[in-house]
């Protein structure tokens, strides 16, 4: 079995990162899972969270807002609604997030509230796990 598998990571904006990595660590809506090769395929829908690789280099952490991924015995693909390396994400970035997400939820269906809820406070999360104050 092979010791690395192919990860890519790609936003609307642009390819975030396309590496051989040794894990991957996904936020997945349903809890964190990781992904190192010989994976059984998975499909799985993320959560607000950080996707860290660890590559022969050391470890590369992104910030996504959500998307998917897919992960086989060769590799990993994500699909972010939204990402960026965690060294991008500012407490501005932050506050933009959070008010589109605030504003999500204000308008959202009452079928909808528990799920935008719980994203508001993933997002809230992901601030302080960065060292961002989480308003």
């Amino acid at each position: 079995m092979a010791d690395t598998m192919q990860f890519d990571l790609v936003s609307p904006e642009r390819k975030l990162a396309s590496v051989a990595a040794k894990a991957v660590r996904i936020p997945g809506a349903e809890g964190d899972m990781t992904a190192m090769p010989g994976h059984a395929p998975t499909l799985t829908t993320l959560r607000p969270g950080i996707v860290a690789v660890e590559t022969d280099a050391g470890e590369e952490r992104f910030v996504v807002t959500g998307g998917f991924a897919e992960i086989g015995a060769e590799g990993v693909s994500v699909l972010a609604e939204k990402g960026m390396g965690t060294v991008d994400f500012t407490q501005e970035i932050y506050g933009e997030m959070i008010t589109d997400a605030r504003r999500a939820l204000d308008e959202a269906p009452q079928e909808h509230m528990d799920m935008l809820a719980k994203a508001v406070a993933d997002l809230q999360a992901l601030a302080t796990e960065n060292g961002l104050r989480a308003d």
